[in-house]
Order: C-alpha cells, then structure tokens, then sequence
C-alpha cells in the first residue's frame, strides 16, 4: 500500500497547525475512528472542510478503538483508516491518537475550529473548553440519517447471521 505524506505525527501536526495559522489560515479539526468509511463521513468532512481553510483529523488509534467500541472492533486497521481518509481531497492532514478523547491532542495542537456530529452536545466534546477558551469556535455539524458504521455492521450481521 502507497504511503501519504498527510499522516503526521502528532509533533509533525503541532508544527503544521502553527505554519497554517501563522500564514492566516483558519485550522478545523474534527476526529473520530472512521473504521468503515462511509457516505455519512464523506458528506460531514465535505461540510467540516468549508467552515475553514484546512481540515485536520484526529483518528482513534486501534488500541483506543477497541477500548471505546469493542473487542470485535476496529475493523479496519489504523494504518488502513489514516491512508483512506489521508487520500480525501477535503483532508488536509491526519494524526493519530491513542487515549479514549483528544483531549490532550486538541489541548496541543488549539485549532481555531473544533467541529463534532450534531449528536454530540457542545458541553460533552472533548477540547471544547480549551478551544473556547482560547478564542477558537465550536461547531457542530448535522449527520446524513441512516448512516453509520455501526448501522453498517449491524446490517452485515442480521444478513449473514
């Protein structure tokens, strides 16, 4: 599998984040565990990218994957989610992170806009405190009904069990 140069490390994605908004860009971040890609992600980056001028993600590392959803989870692997949303035109950069929240992550890297699902309550996003606190916005973003990675498993098990 080719390599992409918009997975970062977290330090790499510091030092981004600083040359984008010392250059006046305005930095979104938005994360998650995006283990089966599907329209519903595609359709909520599409709209994150445009509150902004570049789109950073914050993707769950396996290890946090699995504490947060499930032994049986992720499916796909942190090397093949970071490669599938590093090639999305709208994705500026990934990082990933291996605690339960990007707390710290966002804490680091203070992006001018934290933007989550509209099924999270602004005052339960994790860095929301901090990117307030330093000027920045919260946003949240309404989700296309009907799609989820969850829903999607589900549907494969009731139609292969």
């Amino acid at each position: 599998m080719a390599t992409t140069s918009n997975l970062l490390s977290q330090l790499e994605a510091l030092e981004k984040v600083r040359t984008w908004q010392a250059s006046g860009k305005k930095v979104v971040f938005s994360n998650g565990c995006f283990d089966i890609l599907h329209a519903g992600h595609i359709e909520y980056l599409t709209e994150a990218k445009k509150l902004g001028d570049v789109l950073l993600i914050g993707l769950n590392s396996d290890a946090s994957v699995r504490r947060l959803k499930g032994s049986n989870r992720p499916i796909c692997p942190e090397t093949d989610r970071a490669f599938m949303l590093s090639a999305l035109r709208m994705i500026d950069a990934v990082t990933l992170f291996d605690e339960d929240t990007p707390e710290k992550l966002i804490s680091t890297l203070l992006p001018d806009i934290l933007v989550k699902g509209a099924d999270w309550n602004i005052e339960h996003i994790a860095g929301a405190r901090t990117v307030l606190a330093h000027g920045g916005q919260v946003l949240t973003l309404p989700l296309l009904e009907g799609r989820s990675t969850s829903g999607i498993i589900e549907k494969i098990i009731q139609r292969y069990s």
